[in-house]
């Protein structure tokens, strides 16, 4: 399985957010801190309040926070939502696709149960058990 750069930007957010659940956040802080274009992490910000997982504050003193307690957002929800109906391979599109391997493929139902174990452990984990620290703060004495 492997999720767009945007649901991992997303993801990296919402555990930066988790981490200090109290305190609000500029877009520019977080690109700089994981290395993300500002300008993609601004639509992914977008995409978070969009889906009710972060509240959004515009103007001075601005920036957003999570919408909820991070022990109620799983990662698969997250997932799902970010992720939308992308289909795993071709034969699971809502149209069945045009493979020639339909009628006695035999790869189909281990794909099929594959991509229901890696999200059935996403829906079994929780943000706050992914929250990303902020790092320590060097003190004056050892600057």
């Amino acid at each position: 399985m492997r999720l767009t750069s945007f649901t991992d930007f997303a993801l990296r957010a919402l555990m930066r957010l988790a981490g200090e659940p109290t305190r609000t956040f500029a877009t520019n802080e977080i690109a700089a801190e994981f290395g993300i274009s500002r300008n993609h992490l601004a639509k992914v910000v977008r995409d978070l309040a969009g889906f009710g997982f972060i509240a959004t504050q515009r103007g001075a003193g601005g920036g957003f926070t999570l919408a909820r307690p991070a022990e109620m957002i799983t990662l698969g929800e997250v997932v799902r939502a970010l992720e939308g109906p992308h289909s795993l391979v071709e034969c699971f599109r809502d149209d069945g696709g045009a493979c020639v391997l339909t009628p006695r493929c035999r790869l189909k139902s281990k794909l099929a149960a594959a991509r229901e174990a890696f999200m059935r452990e996403l829906d079994g984990t929780t943000l706050a058990e992914c929250t990303y620290p902020a790092r320590p703060r060097r003190s004056p004495a050892a600057a």
